[in-house]
C-alpha cells in the first residue's frame, strides 16, 4: 500500500496535479479529461505502477474471492468441475477458495461460515451425501449469493445447475435392457440427494416400460463410503438370484464393487456387468471397464454454475434465481 501511495504521489507532482486526479485518471473516470488521463497513465506504465487490490475492493465492499464447497478434491469429477468453474471465475478477475466437506454436514455447515467470515462475494456448492439439515444454506444466503451445481437443493430461492439424472439412468436401463438384461440391480446414493431419488425413478421408469418387476432386494442406497459399497455389493452377490449387472452411483462405487467380484470369483462383463455415473479417465485403463458409462460434463456444470454466480454477485438487484440443466449422454464401451 505504502509503495502504490509513494507512486501516486510521484506521478501527481511530476505532472502538477493532485493525487486524488491521478487516483480518477488511473480509474478511467470520466471527469478527468483524455489528455490528462494518458499522461497519468503513461507515467504509470513507465513507473510500474501496481493499483493496490486490497484498498480497492474494500472501498468498493468486494473482496473479489468467491467460495467453493465440494465433498471432496481428490474426486476426479469434482477437479474436473472446479477446472470450468476457475476458468469462468478468472475471465472476470474472481479468484476461488475452495474447502472440502467430505460428505460430511458439520464440516459444510463449518466451510460456509468460514467463508461468510472471510468476505467471500458468493459461494458454489455441490451438497454433501450426509446434508439433511438445510438449515446452513438458508443462513448463508441472507449474507451472499448461494449458486448450488450437480448436488443441488431445488427451492425457487437458489440457483441450481445439474444434469438429467432421471432421464441418463432410463437411457442406460433401456440400453441394458436392449442387450437382454433383465436382473438389473441400483447401487443408488444417500437419500438426501436429489440426484438419488433420480437415479431410482430413471431406474424403474426403464424397468417398467418393459414389464419387468422392480425387486426392492436389487435396489441398495449407499452412504458413499468404500466400506458401505463392499457391504451392498456383497448382500447383492449374496441373493439366491444375484444380479447380472449393476447401475453404479458413479465410477468409484463401481470400481470398489468390481474388485469385490473379483475376490468372489467373479469375471468381470461375464458373470457380472456394470454400468456407471460420471465417464472418469481412469476407468479406460481397465482390463474390464463398465460396459457403458454416462457423462455428466462436470466442467460445464461448474462453468454454468460459476456464471450464474457472477451474474447474482454483479447484478444483485435484478438477478432472479433459476435452474440449469445440462442433459448427460450414455456413451457405450
Amino acid at each position: 500500500m505504502q509503495n502504490a501511495n509513494l507512486t501516486m504521489k510521484k506521478i501527481a507532482k511530476e505532472l502538477g496535479v493532485s493525487v486524488s486526479t491521478v487516483s480518477r485518471a488511473l480509474q478511467n473516470h470520466p471527469r478527468i479529461g483524455s489528455l490528462t488521463r494518458e499522461k497519468v497513465q503513461k507515467l504509470a506504465k513507465e513507473l510500474h505502477y501496481q493499483p493496490n487490490s486490497r484498498a480497492i475492493n474494500f472501498k468498493n465492499n468486494k473482496s473479489f474471492n468467491v467460495g467453493v464447497v465440494l465433498p471432496y478434491l481428490t474426486e476426479q469429477y469434482f477437479s474436473i468441475a472446479l477446472t470450468g468453474i476457475e476458468q469462468t471465475l478468472m475471465s472476470k478477475g474472481y479468484s476461488m477458495v475452495v474447502m472440502q466437506s467430505m460428505n460430511d454436514y458439520e464440516r459444510e455447515s463449518a466451510a460456509i461460515e468460514s467463508l461468510i467470515k472471510h468476505g467471500v462475494d458468493g459461494i458454489l456448492v455441490s451438497m454433501a451425501s450426509e446434508t439433511y439439515n438445510k438449515t446452513h444454506f438458508n443462513n448463508a444466503t441472507h449474507k451472499v449469493p448461494i449458486v448450488f451445481f450437480d448436488r443441488v437443493l431445488k427451492h425457487p430461492r437458489y440457483s441450481a445447475v445439474y444434469g438429467n439424472i432421471t432421464k441418463a439412468a432410463f437411457d442406460a436401463m433401456e440400453y441394458l435392457i436392449g442387450k437382454g438384461f433383465t436382473e438389473i440391480a441400483l447401487m443408488n446414493g444417500p437419500n438426501s440427494l436429489q440426484s438419488t431419488e433420480e437415479r431410482l425413478k430413471g431406474y424403474i421408469d426403464g424397468l417398467k416400460k418393459y414389464n419387468i418387476p422392480v425387486s426392492a432386494s436389487y435396489i441398495k442406497n449407499l452412504n458413499l463410503t468404500k466400506e458401505d459399497t463392499i457391504l451392498k455389493i456383497n448382500e447383492l452377490l449374496d441373493l439366491e438370484n444375484p444380479p447380472k449387472v449393476v447401475l453404479a452411483f458413479h465410477d468409484y462405487i463401481a470400481l470398489d464393487a468390481m474388485q469385490i467380484c473379483k475376490e468372489r470369483g467373479l469375471q468381470i462383463n461375464r458373470d457380472i456387468s456394470f454400468v456407471t455415473f460420471s465417464n472418469l479417465s481412469f476407468c479406460s485403463y481397465l482390463d474390464n471397464p463398465p460396459i457403458a458409462t454416462v457423462e455428466q460434463f462436470p466442467a460445464e456444470l461448474g462453468a454454468q454454475a460459476a456464471g450464474l454466480l457472477l451474474e447474482a454477485m454483479e447484478t444483485p438487484d435484478t438477478y432472479q434465481p433459476r435452474e440449469i440443466v445440462v442433459e448427460p449422454k450414455l456413451i457405450i464401451r
